[in-house]
């Protein structure tokens, strides 16, 4: 919801403030500091306004005329205000777009800090330009921000005094939404203790904003209906006049552009919390008075359609996902019944490729590569009766009930000892790995799994149980079931980690066989441990096809993956 909100107020301040208003435009010639001698009969604004005037003669113009320039510069609501502002605040940072009508190339944004003179420009925090009759505004300008009154909880906000049955309910931050406010039903304090407490009293509308924990930034209109007492991490920041329309205040904090400084601490800090001056220093831009009301009332009407968009879109969000992850269990059910890619005689049969890696493990026996056990082969075929057998050397069992489905005539069922060798791992103490990538990788569990690829954060330099190049990685403890191919040569892999190394050919197949049935073979290991086991693993039945008919299984798997995403 905040996502669509927030792009929502985007888009419509930017489309609002091309738009303009023909009422409130001013000439562009005009600088935007506003002023003029009638209205300033006291001359507060022109002595406030001075050094501004002077910072601009010297910058851009030598010779620009001071007299000249107080003449044309017209003044604005929020300027006749600027004594009470003064008096609630130390500090004034006054936001100043200078342009003298003598060198209109010189348009850029000033601040003038009044407690310390100070001017500089602030081009790069301005966002984007606003309509003429509009204004750039820090925040503590035109309101009070203050968490001051929560200091008052600490030390009179016991847990005898807090009471769902008292009538003054208390503010925390769970009580701040964003876009609206949410009553504490389940702690309020009494009439008495309400009476005492004026720092943290909210009796009047306001704005509301939660300034630490997982709501910060979170802003909302404090509504009045009745009296309500503030709690610690939320500030108060309350209009200095009438000049301001609530409404809109809160839709332009909401908004991307009034979030800029609460995103920024988000990002950079691991708990972030806002300092009332970080509040203070937010940029909003400001229109007039009455298009504040205008822009809030067309808010007010669609935004209800963003919330009620953004929930069907969640729901449909959610459904193209489940959607998604059903037709790929559905590909993966089909690749392994021989229904995604159709036989070809031309192409042998999973027999021929059977008496193949057994021949490639003689090989390797005789080479001392492999031990004599794994000869021991079990041969599964069908029988005249249609029965399912299973031979391993002298003993035949009838597996008819293990068999999930039927296969094609080209296929074979075997088990997945009989065309892998399976090799699990082993811990290593902390002294027998680094990080300094010294040795070579090691791999843990899970975290180092990503979209199918190794993540590799430690080494070693004693490996003891080692992967090599083209490898079947999958974790079989914790997370179950994440699968990468090892591309990078040795690696040591932890005991959450087994690797699968193929007799003969790529394991493509293999990995799309376990994908759709990991959840399966889990739950025949049996355990009290969640985890696939070993002889779990080597026992899996596999439906084998022929060599070529696995490569064009995983292509056909590869591009209608792709599709999906």
């Amino acid at each position: 919801m905040k996502y669509f909100v927030s792009l929502f107020l985007s888009l419509f301040f930017l489309v609002f403030m091309s738009c303009g208003n023909e009422d409130n435009a001013w000439d562009n010639n005009i600088p935007i500091i506003t002023l003029n001698e009638q209205s300033d009969s006291s001359g507060l604004l022109k002595s406030q306004i001075t050094d501004i005037i002077n910072y601009s003669k010297i910058n851009f113009d030598e010779n620009f005329n001071n007299t000249e320039l107080y003449k044309n510069l017209i003044l604005s609501p929020k300027w006749e205000n600027v004594s009470m502002v003064l008096q609630k605040q130390d500090t004034l940072h006054l936001c100043v777009p200078l342009l003298a009508q003598d060198n209109p190339e010189h348009n850029s944004y000033y601040e003038k800090i009044i407690a310390t003179g100070e001017v500089k420009c602030i081009d790069e925090e301005i966002p984007f330009e606003i309509p003429n009759g509009w204004e750039w505004e820090r925040v503590g300008n035109i309101f009070f921000v203050t968490k001051l009154a929560g200091f008052e909880y600490t030390k009179f906000f016991t847990k005898e005094a807090i009471s769902a049955f008292n009538p003054i309910p208390i503010v925390r931050a769970q009580n701040v939404r964003m876009g609206f406010f949410e009553e504490n039903k389940n702690e309020a304090i009494s009439e008495m203790l309400s009476n005492q407490l004026k720092r943290s009293a909210l009796n009047k509308k306001c704005l509301l904003m939660t300034f630490i924990g997982a709501g910060i930034g979170d802003t909302c209109i404090f509504p009045a209906e009745r009296k309500n007492h503030l709690a610690p991490n939320v500030a108060k920041i309350e209009p200095l006049d009438d000049s301001i329309f609530l409404d809109y205040a809160v839709f332009a904090l909401m908004s991307p552009c009034g979030q800029r400084g609460v995103n920024a601490i988000k990002k950079s800090t691991a708990q972030p919390s806002l300092s009332m001056e970080t509040i203070r220093k937010l940029l909003i831009p400001i229109p007039p008075f009455k298009e504040q009301k205008c822009i809030s009332l067309k808010l007010s009407e669609v935004l209800p359609l963003v919330e009620k968009y953004s929930k069907v879109q969640k729901v449909q969000n959610q459904i193209n996902d489940e959607i998604n992850i059903l037709l790929s269990k559905s590909i993966l059910q089909e690749a392994i019944r021989g229904k995604l890619v159709p036989q070809i005689a031309e192409e042998g049969t999973a027999d021929k490729l059977l008496a193949e890696i057994h021949k490639e493990k003689e090989r390797l026996v005789k080479e001392g590569k492999l031990k004599k056990a794994i000869l021991t082969d079990s041969v599964i075929y069908k029988g005249d009766d249609n029965k399912y057998y299973e031979r391993v050397g002298k003993s035949e069992i009838d597996i008819s009930d293990e068999i999930p489905f039927e296969i094609p005539q080209s296929w074979s069922w075997c088990r997945l000892s009989s065309v892998i060798t399976l090799l699990s791992g082993r811990d290593l103490t902390p002294d027998r790995y680094n990080s300094e990538e010294n040795g070579i990788p090691y791999i843990t569990g899970a975290s180092n799994f990503y979209n199918g690829n190794l993540l590799i954060n430690r080494w070693t330099e004693s490996p003891m149980t080692v992967s090599h190049f083209n490898d079947l990685l999958i974790t079989c403890k914790g997370t179950i079931g994440e699968m990468a191919f090892n591309r990078i040569g040795s690696i040591h892999i932890a005991r959450q980690i087994m690797a699968l190394t193929g007799i003969v050919g790529d394991l493509d197949y293999i990995r799309w066989f376990l994908y759709a049935n990991v959840s399966s073979i889990e739950r025949q290991a049996n355990s009290m441990i969640p985890g696939i086991s070993r002889d779990t693993l080597l026992k899996t039945l596999l439906p084998l096809p022929p060599k070529l008919e696995q490569k064009r299984i995983n292509n056909k798997i590869v591009r209608l993956l792709d599709e999906l995403k």
